[in-house]
């Protein structure tokens, strides 16, 4: 074990630093079904991001297509300008309903996607949606002025007098008010809790939106297209209601759990045990999260998303929370008997991601307590494991005891990366990486940390000639 940086006195090596743990001569490729063997990810259905994107891109061709064979061609101002407008609502509508898939926390599209992607293909398709519904609007108003005769304004007020359209403007209101809350200037000044109940008015956005075209003539030819839209909205309204609300109920109800003990791991970090029961039927999995709800006084209000820092047991999940705000600093303050309300597993950053026999775990601050789990879990023999830990100094090390041990055990590679990122040593520098790790092109490499440090440790790998498609990254921010 090395510590570059600035630790006073560094701790006895895990083995010798003269030899080198013998590397066994196997295969450096693992084959997908040997690998899904050995690590079990076959239990949960996943569904890669590739293919998500296919069904995503396929949808929205399908739904234009269906619009076209609807079309009636004109050469009219009026009817071409409605026309426009059918095409943009329609399209806007299956965003909605891709942006609410996206967050419909289904197992094969979380697991194999990752709930940080998730979160930014959401965002970014939020922005597409609101500006189809802009272009919709625009060109609806516009098609009837020409229509009419009249003025942009008083077609616009004469359009509002049909209350189909009147709600439609309510459910562009809102979606609006959505967006707004959620743009990076805005979201940074208020509460989380005030973002989510904003964020929930999409789902009365989305029916509003329903509700005006079920009523329109955007779904009237062809006449089997209003089947199929009102299929589409249907399942997605199931999956909503199944996964985010009977799922978590139901979760409630079977398991039971229940805070057994908080342990101080340092100044502002704690280790929480849950127990319950019958936890073997979550397949929870090394380096997933749970969305976390402590049902006190002061936490039940918030759902907060913590990784395993252990792997799960049959009959307790622990997890490690560091102090980072009031709803974190109270984690500290639980007692046993406290109820826990846990939605989950999420996340892909699993042993189902690996396609190479060594792997480096490299975490950054807290984010080390996905890897703590998948240094102690992931199959490999001597050699073949190696976790860099990124921190600013010895003193902000979480589970350091354990990840030693963990090393020890497993006849694992085990360095400290400490120090300011701001002076002249960098402890992310591609040079020291490969010092470290001779073999680092070769390594699967499963990242976790704060966005910055992530950032930085991507490039760094690209610069030490890491590929892209082996480097598995989970931001540490939701």
């Amino acid at each position: 074990m090395t510590v570059p940086g600035d630790l006073p006195s560094p701790a006895p090596p895990v083995h010798p630093p003269a030899t080198r743990p013998p590397v066994r001569p196997t295969p450096t490729r693992l084959s997908a079904a040997r690998h899904r063997a050995r690590a079990g990810a076959g239990t949960v259905p996943r569904l890669s991001p590739q293919a998500l994107l296919l069904g995503i891109r396929a949808g929205g061709a399908a739904t234009a297509a269906c619009w076209a064979v609807g079309a009636v061609p004109s050469a009219r101002l009026a009817a071409v300008l409605a026309t426009g407008a059918h095409l943009a609502g329609l399209l806007a509508d299956y965003g909605m309903l891709v942006m609410l898939l996206l967050m419909a926390r289904v197992p094969a599209i979380e697991h194999g996607v990752g709930a940080d992607v998730l979160a930014r293909w959401h965002a970014r398709g939020g922005r597409y949606v609101l500006a189809l519904v802009g272009a919709h609007v625009l060109l609806a108003a516009a098609g009837f002025a020409a229509f009419s005769g009249r003025d942009l304004v008083a077609s616009v007020r004469a359009l509002l007098a049909f209350p189909a359209l009147a709600a439609a403007a309510l459910g562009t209101a809102l979606l609006a008010l959505v967006g707004a809350v959620s743009a990076r200037a805005v979201r940074r000044r208020v509460r989380h809790e005030t973002w989510r109940a904003v964020h929930l008015l999409t789902y009365l956005a989305a029916s509003l939106v329903f509700a005006h075209e079920a009523a329109g003539p955007d779904l009237a030819d062809p006449p089997f297209f209003a089947l199929l839209w009102s299929l589409l909205h249907a399942q997605v309204a199931v999956l909503l209601l199944w996964y985010r609300c009977a799922v978590p109920l139901r979760q409630v109800l079977r398991h039971r759990l229940r805070v057994v003990r908080v342990e101080i791991e340092g100044p502002d970090v704690v280790s929480v045990l849950i127990a319950g029961e019958r936890l073997d039927e979550l397949r929870a999995e090394a380096g997933q999260f749970f969305r976390w709800r402590f049902l006190t006084r002061r936490l039940w209000s918030t759902a907060l998303p913590f990784s395993l820092s252990a792997a799960p047991q049959a009959g307790a999940l622990r997890i490690t929370v560091k102090a980072l705000g009031d709803h974190t600093r109270r984690v500290r303050r639980l007692r046993p008997g406290v109820r826990v309300v846990a939605t989950g597993p999420f996340g892909s950053m699993t042993a189902h991601r690996r396609t190479r026999r060594k792997v480096l775990l490299l975490a950054g601050g807290v984010g080390i307590t996905p890897m703590r789990a998948l240094f102690e879990t992931l199959p490999g023999g001597p050699g073949d494991l190696a976790l860099l830990y990124r921190a600013g100094s010895a003193d902000h090390l979480v589970l350091r005891r354990e990840l030693e041990e963990i090393a020890a055990r497993r006849q694992a590679e085990l360095h400290y990366l400490l120090g300011s990122s701001d002076g002249e040593y960098n402890p992310l520098a591609p040079a020291l990486l490969l010092r470290l790790l001779p073999d680092l092109t070769e390594r699967d490499v499963f990242l976790c940390g704060p966005p910055g440090m992530t950032a930085a440790a991507v490039e760094a790998l690209g610069r030490a000639g890491v590929p892209p498609r082996r480097v598995h990254c989970e931001t540490f921010a939701f």
